[in-house]
C-alpha cells in the first residue's frame, strides 16, 4: 500500500501553474530525489505534502496514521528554547518528557531535594514505559554528528546553525516519510558524509530536494524533475537521468517545431480573405482555435543564466607569499609554521570541518588580519572580489537592481557597457523580480544576486566562500564553466564535492590542530595521492638516510657558471608554467580524461616548485658571490 498518492494535483500562483495536473505515488522505503530549476515549485510541492499549502484541484491521499516530518527552507523562529528542547519537539509526547529530564539533570541544578527526586523518578518511569530512552540516544547522536550544542539557545544561532538544528529535529523523529529541502546546505564534508550514510540506512521513505550532484549520484534510485508544471519520474541514477533528459528535450524541440509549422500554415489559410471565408471548413476553424489555445499554454523552457566574470587587468605572477605563519585564536592554534606561495591562475580549494580555520586563513592571506608570527606578502596589481563580504553589503529592503547597480543605468563588464536590466537578466532576473525587495526573493535568487554583484566588480583574484548554496544544477554548471575560463586566481571555500572537482587545480585540506596538507586536484584526487604518499614513505623507511653535507661559503668557478645560467633557466621555467596555465584555463581542458588532467596538474606543480628552487638557489649564490667580494 502506498504511503501517499497525488492525483491530477493542480496549484497555480496567478496565471503561473506550479503543478499542472501532476500525479505522484510514494511507496514505503523509497529514496526519491526531487530536482529542478529554482522557482519551479519544488518547495511548494513539499509544502503540499505536509498540508501547509492546499491544492487548487486534485486529490492528496495519505495512508491512515502516516507519520511525516520535514526540513523546510524557512529557518526556525527565534525563541528562548535550547537546541535540545527544539530538536526534541519532533518527538511530541516523548519529546516533552525528554525536555523535562534534560532540564532537571542539567549540571547547573544543584538543589536535589525530595521533590526533585520524585519528579525524576516519575519521568524515568514514563520514559521506560514509552521506550523513550532510545530517542534520547538518537538525539545525542544526531546533535553530536551535526556539531550542535544541546544547551545553546536557538536564538543565539546563526542562520546556518539554525538550519542544522532544523535538520536534527526532522531526523530524530524517524517518520514513515521524511521530506528534506536542501539538507546539505551549510554542512561541512564530515557532516555531509555522515548524512549520506544515515539516509542510505534510513528504513523509512525519503523525498529530498537537492542540487548536490555527488549525493544524487550516490543515493538516487528514483529521480523526479519538476519542470514548468510537469513532474517527470525516472528510475535510475543521476547520470542515466541526464542522458534521458537530453533525449526528452530533443524530442520536445522537434515536436514544437512541427507544431509551429502546422499553426503557421493554418494561420495563413484563415487570412486568405473573402474566398477563404466563403469556402472555409468550420471544423478546420475550430481545430485552428484549439491550436492557438495549445500554443498559448505551451510553456517555454526557462533561459539559461549567462553571467561572466569581469576581468579588467592581470595581476603579477606571484599573488600571495606566506612564510612561517603562526596564528592562534582563543588559545586554539589555527596555523603553525604555515608557508605557501600562490601564483596567477591558481584555483585553490579550502576544505575541512567548520570552525577549523578556513575563513581565518583567507582573512590572513588577504591582509584583513595580521599573523602573530611570520610574514604574508600580497602580489602586485591585485583587484580582489570577495563573495562572502558581499553578503553583508546586501540591503534586503532594497530591490535587486538597486543593490547591484545603485543609481546607474549601465554596468561595465570587460570594457563593454550593458544596461542594468539586461545584465541582471543574464542572471535569470525577470523585470518583475528586479524591483521587489530582496527579502522577498528565494534563497537561489539571493545567491544569484550575490554573484551578479560579484561579477560586476573588476577582479583578478576571486575569493568565494560557499558560493553554491541554493543554486540549481544548471546555474552550478555554468558557474563552473566561468570559473574554469577565469584567467585570474581563485580561492574557494566549498563543501560541494562535484563543484570543487570541476573547478580547482589544487586543494588545501585542513586536518585540525593547525595541520594543513596541500594536494594537486580536488576531492576525488586526495585518496589516490595519500595512498601514493604512504607507499613512498614505506619505501623511504627501508632506505638509510644520506649523511647531511656541510655547506661551504666558498664561491667557486662552478658556482659562477651556475649563477650565469640561472636567469635563462628561470625564464624557461616561467614560460613552461605559462603554457601549462594556458592549457588548464582552456575550456577544452575539462574534456580530457582524468589521468591527462592529473598529469598536467602534476607537471604544473612540479614546475612551480622548480621555479621556487631556482629563485632560492639564485639568492644563495648571489649571497656567496657578495661575501667573496667582501
Amino acid at each position: 500500500m502506498p504511503l501517499l498518492r497525488l492525483e491530477n494535483a493542480t496549484l497555480a500562483f496567478g496565471e503561473t501553474y506550479i503543478l499542472d495536473r501532476i500525479n505522484l505515488q510514494i511507496d514505503p522505503g523509497e529514496k526519491i530525489f526531487l530536482i529542478g530549476r529554482n522557482g519551479m515549485g519544488k518547495s511548494c510541492l513539499l509544502k503540499v505534502l505536509m498540508g501547509k499549502i492546499k491544492l487548487d484541484d486534485g486529490v492528496l491521499q495519505m495512508q491512515p496514521g502516516l507519520k511525516v516530518a520535514d526540513l523546510p527552507q524557512d529557518l526556525p523562529q527565534d525563541d528562548q528554547s535550547t537546541v535540545y528542547e527544539y530538536v526534541s519537539q519532533g518527538l511530541q509526547d516523548i519529546g516533552v518528557l525528554l525536555q523535562q529530564y534534560h532540564e532537571l539533570t542539567n549540571p547547573n541544578i544543584t538543589n536535589h531535594d525530595d521533590a526533585w527526586f520524585a519528579k525524576i523518578e516519575e519521568i524515568q518511569k514514563q520514559l521506560e514505559h514509552k521506550n523513550g530512552w532510545q530517542f534520547d540516544q538518537i538525539i545525542t547522536t544526531v546533535l553530536t554528528r551535526l556539531e550542535l550544542n544541546a544547551d545553546q539557545k536557538l536564538s543565539a544561532l546563526s542562520g546556518g546553525w539554525k538550519r542544522r538544528a532544523a535538520l536534527a529535529k526532522a531526523l530524530v523523529s524517524k517518520p514513515d516519510l521524511l521530506l528534506l529541502d536542501e539538507p546539505t546546505n551549510h554542512l561541512d564534508l564530515e557532516a555531509i558524509e555522515w548524512l549520506e550514510e544515515y539516509l542510505t540506512e534510513y528504513p523509512g521513505a525519503i523525498l529530498c530536494i537537492t542540487h548536490d550532484r555527488t549525493l544524487l549520484q550516490k543515493l538516487s534510485k528514483r529521480i523526479l524533475e519538476l519542470d514548468r508544471g510537469s513532474l517527470t519520474s525516472w528510475n535510475g541514477d543521476y547520470q542515466s537521468f541526464l542522458a534521458d533528459k537530453e533525449h526528452r528535450l530533443e524530442v520536445e524541440a522537434t515536436h514544437a517545431k512541427k507544431f509551429d509549422k502546422v499553426l503557421a500554415k493554418e494561420e495563413t489559410w484563415i487570412r486568405q480573405g473573402i474566398k477563404a471565408r466563403r469556402t472555409r471548413n468550420e471544423g478546420r476553424v475550430r481545430a485552428l482555435e484549439k491550436l492557438r489555445i495549445e500554443r498559448g499554454q505551451r510553456r517555454k523552457l526557462q533561459g539559461k543564466p549567462k553571467f561572466q566574470a569581469n576581468q579588467d587587468t592581470e595581476s603579477g605572477d606571484l599573488v600571495v607569499k606566506a612564510e612561517h605563519v603562526y596564528f592562534k585564536y582563543n588559545d586554539k592554534q589555527i596555523l603553525n609554521d604555515f608557508s605557501i606561495r600562490m601564483f596567477k591562475g591558481d584555483k585553490i580549494a579550502f576544505i575541512g570541518p567548520n570552525g577549523v580555520g578556513k575563513s581565518t586563513l583567507l582573512k590572513l592571506l588577504l591582509g584583513e588580519i595580521a599573523p602573530q608570527a611570520g610574514t604574508i606578502k600580497l602580489g602586485t596589481n591585485l583587484q580582489i572580489a570577495y563573495f562572502d563580504q558581499l553578503r553583508a553589503s546586501i540591503n534586503f529592503e532594497e530591490s535587486a537592481i538597486v543593490n547591484v547597480a545603485g543609481g546607474r543605468e549601465t554596468i561595465t563588464v570587460n570594457g563593454k557597457e550593458k544596461h542594468a536590466i539586461s545584465y541582471l537578466g543574464d542572471f535569470l532576473f525577470t523585470p518583475d523580480r528586479l524591483r521587489i525587495p530582496v527579502r522577498m526573493l528565494s534563497g537561489g535568487e539571493c545567491n544569484r544576486l550575490l554573484l551578479a554583484k560579484l561579477f560586476s566588480l573588476p577582479s583578478n583574484l576571486l575569493v568565494l566562500d560557499e558560493p553554491t548554496n541554493d543554486l540549481d544544477i544548471e546555474s552550478l554548471e555554468l558557474l563552473e564553466e566561468i570559473l574554469a575560463e577565469y584567467k585570474g586566481t581563485i580561492l574557494l571555500v566549498s563543501h560541494d564535492r562535484t563543484f570543487v572537482d570541476n573547478v580547482v587545480t589544487s586543494t588545501l585540506v585542513f586536518r585540525g590542530n593547525a595541520k594543513i596538507d596541500e594536494y594537486v586536484g580536488g576531492f576525488q584526487d586526495i585518496p589516490a595521492i595519500e595512498k601514493q604518499a604512504e607507499e613512498k614513505a614505506k619505501t623511504t623507511e627501508k632506505t638509510s638516510p644520506a649523511m647531511p653535507q656541510k655547506k661551504s661559503n666558498t664561491f667557486t668557478a662552478k658556482m659562477k657558471q651556475e649563477l650565469h645560467e640561472l636567469p635563462n633557466k628561470i625564464a624557461d621555467a616561467e614560460a613552461t608554467i605559462e603554457n601549462l596555465n594556458t592549457i588548464v584555463i582552456d575550456p577544452c581542458f575539462y574534456s580530457k580524461s582524468k589521468d591527462e588532467q592529473a598529469e598536467i596538474y602534476a607537471n604544473l606543480k612540479t614546475m612551480q616548485e622548480e621555479i621556487l628552487r631556482l629563485y632560492a638557489r639564485w639568492e644563495e649564490l648571489e649571497a656567496k658571490r657578495a661575501n667573496s667580494i667582501d
